[in-house]
């Protein structure tokens, strides 16, 4: 089963491929940018149909999605809302079947730990996925650890 892990942001959103396996691999692993002081009406299109084109091309059976969390910042939440409607949009215009994890439940699929810190979990990416060194940027990194997650759920 090929999981697609997304990280969602306002401007630069991870996505991470993972084959469902005995011993998951990474397939691909990236980032979609927007293009910065476009519109944010620009932006929004712009994420969508570069997303739709991974899709496309990549060909996932179900997608992870990570939950916004935000305790401070709200015009960044909106943007970055705004931009997580897009994504579950096009997953579903596609029928690809989404679940969704907080970054608790992420820390304690792939850490064991609910306060672990984000390099952490990035160094268990790399182990889990028999990686020479931590995935980047960040962002896809992060995706991967999503997608992780819930290959790590399905075992439950």
């Amino acid at each position: 089963m090929r999981v697609l892990g997304i990280d969602p942001g306002s401007g630069i959103i991870g996505f991470g491929m993972v084959n469902k396996g005995r011993n998951p691999g990474m397939l691909d692993a990236g980032v979609i940018r927007t293009t910065i002081g476009d519109e944010p009406a620009s932006r929004l299109l712009e994420l969508y149909n570069s997303l739709s084109e991974l899709i496309e091309e990549s060909k996932p059976q179900v997608a992870a999605v990570e939950k916004l969390f935000f305790a401070q910042n709200v015009t960044t939440a909106m943007a970055v809302s705004q931009a997580r409607g897009v994504i579950l949009l096009a997953l579903a215009e596609a029928k690809i079947p989404i679940y969704e994890y907080t970054p608790l439940q992420i820390k304690m699929a792939m850490t064991g730990y609910g306060r672990a810190t984000k390099a952490q979990v990035q160094e268990m990416v790399r182990v889990q996925l028999k990686l020479k060194k931590k995935p980047s940027p960040d962002d896809a990194a992060d995706a991967l650890a999503v997608a992780l997650t819930h290959i790590a759920t399905l075992r439950a």
